[in-house]
């Protein structure tokens, strides 16, 4: 999308600002309330059940601890040296890691541990477990806290809160208005080798996403999939050859489990036609909807662009602020399964396109916050199997994109395994 376009689209919001406050008069939904529960779960072979049905669009949050005492406690972490006869219920975590399943019947349990936040898409019930294959492995019980919010409470923002959230969003990104985190984001303790410290150079930096924590299991890679992973591309690259953003995330699952997760976790297809894009975005708000799929420019890996571009905004924010990335299918599997090559980035604002002093997206510097974002959203989707970090021998520290803005990371790469 050209300069003129993007500025188009963000001043027509802003003309259409008072129409729309003038159609929103009216009062939000009834939504039933936020609640809380405390569950105890003994490590066995059983499931407990919470007694806590789930709801299309409610938010999840469990969080645990152990009980007991002992030299031999259990950890809703999972315990690497644990001795445990049997399969494990899943064997991308660790034996005694504290798991969920979202149905009785489901075979496919998820990996919870000390906390994770869960974003429900079908209706079900929450049962808790361990990861054991035998009873008796480790002592202690897990003392879980669970707080689901509504799916309705999460609706209920009036068009006037969407329009003062991409004021505030745009004006943090394009001028700078929110400091960054001391950490990019608390995933990097589970990394031993790696400080939790921002990459040098990026002291100054500015981004506007929040720290967040990824249940991401302690299990090394396996060496087969880490081997095909160092392959890789490392960045991609524009028309004109240049190299730009990082390959930052995997994603290992049938096209269709993608496309699936991803609209599970709220990401939208981005339109391809810019034109239409004009007409859409003036249709959708003239009728009060919210127009979340902005085309997105192409950009190269494998020798050709991109085979889907996803992204996720605020309502209104979406000329100037939006999380996005593109997706790539790889010639690799693993375990048969087709290997996808991601990078992602959070557009913040505007900013001059280095390559022809044209106004282009301004990207936030700390691109692990968008990797790690992406991560997230699918973890709380419930649509992530297995999740780890891969860090290349020739990883991507300090780079410009193909525009020329600057960006830094810890050269991780996610990878994420779907359901």
């Amino acid at each position: 999308m050209n300069d003129m376009n993007k500025l188009f689209l963000f001043g027509l919001f802003l003309m259409l600002t008072p129409t729309l406050y003038a159609q929103t008069a009216q009062a939000p939904p009834t939504v039933s309330a936020p609640f809380d529960k405390a569950v105890e779960v003994t490590p066995s072979q059983s499931w407990t059940d919470s007694a806590v049905d789930l709801h299309p669009g409610d938010m999840v949050e469990i969080s645990a601890t152990v009980v007991g005492t002992g030299n031999n406690l259990c950890d809703p972490q999972g315990l690497d040296g644990l001795q445990n006869a049997g399969k494990l219920p899943l064997e991308s975590a660790s034996p005694a890691a504290l798991l969920a399943k979202l149905q009785e019947k489901s075979d496919s349990p998820l990996f919870i541990g000390a906390a994770r936040n869960l974003k429900i898409t079908e209706a079900g019930r929450l049962y808790l477990g361990s990861n054991l294959g035998a009873s008796g492995a480790c002592t202690g019980k897990y003392s879980v806290k669970i707080h689901v919010t509504p799916g309705g409470a999460n609706e209920v923002a009036s068009i006037q809160s969407k329009l003062a959230s991409a004021a505030q969003i745009w004006m943090s990104g394009q001028f700078a208005g929110m400091k960054s985190p001391a950490t990019q984001n608390q995933g990097m303790a589970s990394d031993a080798n790696l400080s939790t410290a921002p990459p040098s150079g990026t002291a100054n930096a500015t981004s506007t996403t929040p720290a967040s924590t990824l249940a991401v299991s302690r299990n090394p890679l396996d060496d087969a999939l880490a081997k095909d992973l160092q392959l890789l591309p490392r960045r991609v690259n524009d028309e004109f050859k240049n190299l730009g953003d990082m390959v930052n995330f995997v994603l290992i699952g049938s096209e269709k489990q993608v496309q699936d997760a991803l609209a599970a976790a709220n990401w939208r297809v981005a339109d391809t036609s810019t034109p239409g894009a004009v007409a859409k975005a003036i249709l959708m708000a003239t009728q009060k909807e919210d127009y979340l799929q902005m085309p997105m420019s192409q950009l190269y890996l494998f020798g050709r662009v991109q085979d889907f571009g996803y992204e996720q905004a605020e309502p209104y924010a979406m000329v100037a602020s939006r999380h996005h990335f593109r997706i790539w299918k790889s010639t690799l599997t693993y375990k048969g399964v087709p290997v996808w090559a991601g990078a992602g980035t959070h557009d913040i604002g505007f900013e001059k396109d280095q390559r022809n002093g044209k106004v282009t997206h301004k990207i936030d510097p700390l691109v692990d916050g968008e990797r790690d974002h992406i991560g997230e959203s699918l973890e709380q989707a419930g649509k992530i199997r297995m999740m780890n970090y891969f860090k290349p021998s020739d990883a991507v520290q300090d780079a410009r994109n193909a525009t020329g803005g600057g960006y830094q990371s810890d050269g991780r790469v996610l990878v994420m395994v779907l359901q």
